[in-house]
């Protein structure tokens, strides 16, 4: 198939809009289902995993390939609740365009705006669907409204929803100025109904408009009056011009749940949102050389280039390697460069993934997302491409754990069985790590919110079959330094033959935001040049474990001063270790505090509520940023606050308001822990040592 017809896209939105019953339209009006599941019943095809249908989320992206009229669509669905924000990162850095669907009663809600936020990172090509137009409350201009100024969307209607006696039963075109009828009985493309037709003819305006800034033709002709003989072809190209180039939103609408608005959503897929070959060349830099950036075009004949984003393991045909491809085609059996892990792979089978499904196919080529089998070293980000024209392309960023947990076993032999578990589930979801202290002999794990964490420890029994408790929720805490210290450390010992011997002077100071920085000023050969490097490893060993209560060190530039070496004893290893040292006699003189996470919030409260839940939110040392009207009756609440205090609130809030508030949470920064808080945290630090 031609790349001009293949459509790379995802489905984005808050938790509940209706993403995964959009995806699971999509594959029936393609022709991929004949029979449709739904989510509330936990027969979604996109959601496969035992602990998605369970809780009627989306936790894991699924990807899944179909046709419309005659393209072949490459659907990813993505997860809604922030917990699982590495899925929809991951997801956006090798997707070509976006639907990011809204609620028609809830409008832009807090994690629209995340994945929004995220989308716009990429300068992903988007438009919009606006589901639910059918529910009680449902306001189509609200949202966009709303979609404009929260988001600075500029959305432009497409489309406009039809009512009949308050019942949602169609869709009015504004290109072509016809209605598509969902009413029982009188269903399919009719005369737009009088009553409507003025409303029509007003918004038609506004995105011809619209179009009319970014081309001179539309312009002539809306200028001229001659609206009406402007071509539906002419505006459907000026329009994809525009969605690639993201200068504004087109907005569709419809009620996935009742089948109504989807196939005109997949017309306005495959019409607006960019090819392969229009997404435009991908942009990497030479492995030797990050200065020296290089370019793939999207055209099979180039070099080969791929972005692993995704690792699954599955139990019948072991770990698949999900991969973008950007340039040249791959064949069973090709051997290919990891240039991130400077490693050969050989690849043994290539599949195209249908959810929980595989088809096995030959070759693949520029703009196919594909999985691998065989690969045995790359991992989530790794580039993969031509050895004889090696590049590496942009790496997906993995968000900080924030919250971590005990993973308890009864015994040694479960022990192993449980590092095995966790090691697999690391390389499928990298926003997840764990650690075993070896005191105490207890695997520590850490993840994005308690929903992450108990999705985690569900799937080591269900699908590793170890019998794992969950401890006690322990906080990520970090430490950093409000002054400046200094060191001057030599590292000398004698061990019957050669020596070790380094002699580092540093100086540490605070660097409030921009994390690690590392320069040296050592002038005259006092240490070698080829040691240098050694030392600022052995910073960065030390910034692992703090002074204060051994959590990671975050936020200081290190400026190594001066030292001296020993012509037979030092080596890189004294080095190493003498800048460790140093590090953290430095760290010790620099006032050291410690940092809790900050949490973003935002509440969604009727009126009748809000006094407790404030009230609530300030004794958890939470602070208020500002409230704004959501909709008649109920108000958003802003703010931030601690994650220590934040346990348990969803049962809090809940309880608070007789089950009618909600709310979502984001990680934020970091702040300076309170003093007295920090006294409790260092005490039980010292009593686990």
């Amino acid at each position: 198939m031609s790349l001009s017809k293949v459509r790379n896209f995802g489905i984005i939105a808050h938790i509940d809009a209706g993403k995964t019953t959009v995806s699971e339209r999509i594959l029936f009006y393609t022709g991929f289902l004949r029979k449709l599941g739904e989510v509330h019943n936990g027969e979604a095809t996109m959601d496969f995993m035992k602990q998605e249908q369970e809780r009627g989320i989306t936790i894991a992206s699924a990807s899944i390939c179909c046709n419309w009229r005659e393209h072949r669509l490459n659907l990813i669905d993505t997860p809604g609740h922030v917990d699982f924000m590495l899925e929809v990162e991951r997801s956006l850095r090798v997707l070509d365009g976006v639907v990011a669907v809204f609620c028609a009663v809830g409008g832009v809600q807090p994690q629209s705006e995340t994945v929004w936020n995220q989308a716009q990172k990429f300068g992903t090509p988007h438009i919009a669907f606006i589901n639910k137009m059918d529910r009680e409350g449902a306001d189509f201009n609200k949202t966009i409204d709303m979609m404009d100024e929260m988001l600075g969307a500029n959305p432009v209607r497409y489309q406009i929803p039809w009512y009949k006696d308050g019942d949602f039963l169609g869709i009015v075109d504004l290109i072509d100025m016809f209605l598509v009828s969902y009413e029982e009985g009188n269903n399919g493309v009719k005369d737009i109904p009088e009553e409507l037709l003025e409303s029509a003819k007003k918004y038609r305006n506004i995105m011809l408009e619209k179009l009319s800034e970014f081309n001179d033709e539309i312009m002539e002709q809306y200028l001229e009056g001659k609206d009406s003989e402007i071509s539906s072809d002419l505006i459907r190209k000026v329009t994809a011009d525009c969605v690639h180039k993201a200068l504004f939103t087109p907005v569709f609408c419809g009620a996935a749940y009742k089948n109504m608005g989807i196939q005109p959503l997949l017309d306005a897929i495959v019409d607006y949102l960019p090819a392969p070959t229009e997404a435009g060349k991908v942009l990497g830099y030479s492995p030797d050389d990050k200065e020296k950036s290089l370019t793939r075009q999207p055209v099979p004949s180039a070099p080969f280039s791929a972005l692993a984003f995704k690792i699954i393991h599955d139990p019948f045909v072991g770990q698949q390697t999900f991969i973008r491809i950007y340039s040249g085609k791959i064949k069973t059996g090709d051997m290919v460069w990891n240039s991130t892990k400077k490693k050969r792979e050989r690849i043994g089978r290539i599949l195209r993934i249908f959810a929980k499904d595989r088809e096995e196919i030959e070759e693949a080529q520029a703009g196919d997302i594909v999985a691998l089998i065989g690969m045995k070293s790359t991992t989530t980000g790794d580039t993969l491409c031509d050895q004889n024209a090696p590049i590496i392309l942009e790496n997906i960023t993995v968000p900080p754990a924030v919250i971590s947990v005990k993973a308890i076993v009864d015994s040694r032999q479960e022990r192993d069985k449980l590092g095995n578990a966790l090691n697999k589930l690391h390389l499928e979801d990298p926003s997840f790590s764990y650690h075993f202290d070896e005191e105490t002999e207890e695997a520590i794990i850490s993840g994005m919110g308690e929903l992450h964490l108990e999705i985690i420890i569900d799937r080591i029994r269900t699908e590793f079959k170890v019998p794992v408790q969950a401890g006690e929720p322990s906080i990520s805490y970090r430490e950093t330094i409000t002054t400046e210290g200094n060191s001057n450390t030599k590292y000398a010992k004698q061990t019957g033959g050669k020596g070790h011997y380094a002699h580092c002077i540093i100086r540490i100071e605070p660097n409030p935001g921009k994390g690690f920085e590392f320069n040296e000023v050592v002038k005259g050969g006092d240490i070698p040049r080829e040691y240098i490097p050694a030392v600022e490893k052995g910073i960065i060993d030390a910034l692992e474990e703090g002074t204060i209560a051994k959590y990671p060190v975050v936020d200081v530039k290190v400026t190594l001063l001066d030292g001296s070496y020993h012509p037979v004893d030092s080596s890189e290893m004294a080095f190493r270790t003498c800048g460790s040292m140093a590090f953290k006699d430095a760290f010790k003189h620099a006032s050291p505090v410690l940092l809790e996470p900050i949490m973003k919030i935002e509440i969604n409260s009727p009126d009748s509520y809000l006094g407790d839940i404030i009230g609530d939110l300030t004794r958890r040392r939470g602070k208020v940023s500002n409230m704004r009207r959501f909709r008649k009756g109920s108000q958003k609440i802003n703010g931030t606050v601690p994650l220590k205090e934040m346990f348990g609130y969803a049962t809090t809030l809940r309880s608070l308001s007789s089950g009618r508030a909600n709310f979502s949470m984001e990680f934020l920064d970091y702040e300076r822990l309170p003093e007295s808080m920090a006294e409790e945290v260092v005490k039980m630090a010292n009593e686990k040592k």
